[in-house]
């Protein structure tokens, strides 16, 4: 029996309109700005290939590392993009996050995934006190004093399993070593891969969670961030959304993929409810911008990268993709993205069915 549930952005654009405005009258607007970091953990043992995930096939760079009571970090860094944190938990402490991870193809590794998207904010005691006031909750009483920085987070999300964390800078923006920090003695070199100049700032994430929560999981991101849904792609014979949501035109942008209906089996339920069923709710691709795309992609090719398609779209189309295999240490999927001079939009519907459907491999 085909389920009940169908989603509609009449009902979406409702919450949206409701959101912004109360955000308004709360006094949030304005208050939080731009990502500033990701968080990916993984297991102990898994970061040095962590770190040469993004080091060997993106644009960013090792800057340090460093030890807290808590997590071992390395520090990615490139010039225009949000720096990657990639981090292990040092202590059998809960994760929160592990409810989430434990699915059929993830169990093996229960602590990896992409954990926090980390914003800027500029007055984040201010920001504190407003969303308290307005019942959200925070992982701590009150904001942590690092010494360079204040920082909060929230705990995982009930709908997407991610976390939300904002940094307020106090001394020299970019520097995450805290004031309990002690340095570690590791070092990654950058491979010399010209082409990988052409590989820019992360330009997008996308989420996977179920139809069902697809509304509420963006009207929370929007409460909680100055971003505002923009546009949703609906590709109905795939049984899939692809809903993005932005802070301004040249942004990091957040998108978050669904089905349209629940996932009823895995014959006619489409790839992103399959996924989810197999990977849980969490960040399916971090995609990065680029130049020269074919140079980029045929030279990835040559250096043994496997992709889940072959570039779709190209110049005619105004944009150019592709998805890479799953990195088994992350779980995570790069995105290869191509703008073309001209172009006004963020996806086309063709791409996105093409890209939906090469999921089904994983």
């Amino acid at each position: 029996m085909a389920p009940e549930f169908k989603n509609d952005d009449s009902k979406l654009l409702e919450g949206v309109a409701r959101v912004q405005a109360t955000r308004k009258k709360a006094g949030l607007e304005g208050l939080v700005g731009g990502l500033e970091a990701v968080i990916v953990n993984v297991e102990p043992g898994d970061e040095p290939a962590a770190v040469h995930q993004f080091l060997d096939w993106t644009g960013l760079s090792f800057d340090c590392a460093y030890s807290t009571p808590k997590r071992q970090v390395a520090v990615l860094k490139q010039d225009g993009c949000a720096d990657f944190l990639v981090t292990s938990r040092r202590t059998a402490e809960t994760n929160p996050h592990r409810h989430f991870n434990v699915r059929p193809k993830t169990e093996a590794k229960p602590d990896a995934r992409l954990e926090t998207f980390v914003y800027k904010c500029r007055d984040l005691m201010r920001y504190v006190a407003i969303q308290k006031a307005r019942g959200v909750h925070f992982a701590t009483d009150g904001l942590v004093d690092a010494g360079p920085y204040l920082f909060i987070q929230t705990p995982p999300s009930a709908y997407t399993g991610n976390s939300l964390g904002f940094i307020q800078w106090k001394k020299q923006e970019g520097d995450w070593r805290g004031k309990d920090a002690a340095a570690l003695d590791w070092k990654f070199d950058k491979p010399d891969k010209p082409y990988l100049k052409n590989v820019f700032e992360l330009d997008h994430s996308a989420t996977r969670v179920t139809a069902q929560d697809r509304d509420a999981a963006i009207l929370e991101f929007m409460e909680l961030t100055g971003y505002d849904f923009a546009f949703a792609v609906h590709v109905t014979s795939l049984n899939s959304i692809t809903s993005v949501a932005r802070l301004t035109m040249d942004d990091y942008a957040q998108v978050f993929t669904s089905g349209i209906e629940p996932f009823v089996n895995y014959e006619v339920s489409g790839p992103t409810e399959k996924f989810i069923v197999n990977y849980g709710r969490r960040v399916h691709h971090t995609a990065f911008r680029c130049g020269n795309i074919e140079e980029v992609f045929a030279n990835l090719k040559a250096d043994g990268m496997q992709f889940l398609i072959e570039l779709v779209g190209g110049p005619h189309d105004g944009l150019h993709q592709t998805f890479t295999e799953t990195f088994p240490t992350t779980f995570l999927v790069h995105e290869y993205i191509q703008r073309y001079q001209g172009f006004d939009g963020f996806f086309t519907k063709s791409n996105v069915t093409e890209l939906t459907r090469a999921t089904d491999k994983q």
